[in-house]
């Protein structure tokens, strides 16, 4: 019985693949990196000049929500 168990973790799994083609090996896509770098950065330009309003909008909503359960308390 020990002989099996210690032959069973001993032993190892090794999976063949039949095909014609070679394996794929990895590699860095740079070219969509870039697009990627490019859609942030536009996001960044149009976001970055709008962050104000957004944070206004944003503050103003909170007031607004404080406001109103205030009210709804009484």
């Amino acid at each position: 019985m020990a002989t099996e168990e210690s032959e069973s973790t001993e032993s190892t799994v090794v999976q063949v693949y039949q095909t014609v083609t070679p394996p794929y090996r990895g590699r860095s896509n740079e070219e969509m990196n870039l697009v990627g770098y490019l859609l942030i950065g536009g996001l960044l330009i149009l976001l970055i000049p709008l962050g104000p309003f957004l944070l206004a909008f944003w503050l103003l909503s909170k007031v607004w929500d404080a406001v109103g359960q205030r009210g709804d308390s009484d």
